[in-house]
């Protein structure tokens, strides 16, 4: 198997796109759980789907479209979601969490609609779905690699002040932190994150890789810190274990990566009732 990383191509960009995406996801993921925000990352898959959707019928209908990346406009349209999300966020102000289904509903009516216009799936928008080794483009690579760094300089920078946002936000807010500047670049990084693991994980399972490594080092971590580290270690585990065996068993690689974040899951669990006695 390393023989044939360094023999082909894909093989190569999917394994780097991999571990900068099982860094940035978990890393997100842990704000993400701790905020209660889990399902956000469903909605905006489902809106950066119909972005995919709508570039792959606009390269069918029209000439012009043919060589443009559906990655970018996905990332487009999941950032418009997550413009949107905090819009209704602030409207509901009592029922924050509507915002949520509202955009996800909105995703997946916009997805049927441009898929029914395109006459149906095809190979590439199924590749989008379910996650794909040989789809990873060089492209792709370096678009994962400048979120990825994006997403790591910005949690440094912010980290107390998205700390406090995420445990005591009438706190954070008093002591004077700029908290709808910090939401909007938060999920717009969450966003970015979730358009870029497509590729690799797929829309329909993307969310999972942003909240099971969470779920388990969140069983063990003694810290937010710890949490984090954990976090990113069983997503790391999961992504390159994952790809490694959906290699050598021809199988899926989301699925086969979502899997693995579930069994570690549920070994986390079973060793902590273990100890418990």
């Amino acid at each position: 198997m390393i023989e044939a990383i360094w023999q082909y191509e894909f093989l190569r960009n999917a394994f780097i796109a991999g571990i900068l995406i099982g860094l940035a996801a978990p890393l997100l993921g842990v704000f993400i759980v701790v905020r209660r925000l889990s399902l956000i990352a469903d909605a905006l898959s489902h809106v950066t789907l119909a972005g995919i959707a709508a570039s792959l019928l606009l390269g069918k209908s029209f000439a012009y479209f043919t060589n443009w990346n559906p990655l970018y406009v996905g990332m487009g349209f999941s950032v418009l979601g997550s413009l949107f999300i905090e819009k209704l966020r602030a409207i509901y102000k009592h029922y924050q969490e509507l915002a949520i289904p509202i955009i996800l509903s909105g995703g997946i009516g916009l997805s049927v609609i441009f898929i029914s216009l395109a006459d149906g799936f095809n190979t590439d928008l199924f590749s989008y779905l379910f996650g794909s080794v040989s789809a990873v483009s060089r492209q792709d690579v370096w678009a994962v690699f400048i979120i990825a760094c994006v997403v790591i300089g910005i949690i440094l920078l912010l980290y107390k002040e998205l700390f406090l946002l995420s445990f005591d936000e009438e706190y954070a807010v008093i002591s004077g932190i700029r908290a709808k500047l910090i939401h909007f670049i938060f999920i717009v990084l969450v966003a970015l994150v979730i358009a870029a693991s497509m590729r690799i994980v797929g829309v329909l399972l993307i969310s999972s890789l942003m909240t099971l490594p969470v779920a388990a080092s969140i069983r063990i971590a003694k810290g937010f810190k710890q949490a984090i580290g954990y976090s990113i270690l069983f997503g790391e585990l999961s992504v390159i274990v994952g790809l490694l065996l959906s290699y050598q068993l021809d199988l899926a690689p989301g699925g086969t990566i979502v899997m693995l974040a579930v069994f570690i899951l549920l070994i986390v669990i079973m060793w902590k009732k273990w100890k418990r006695g």
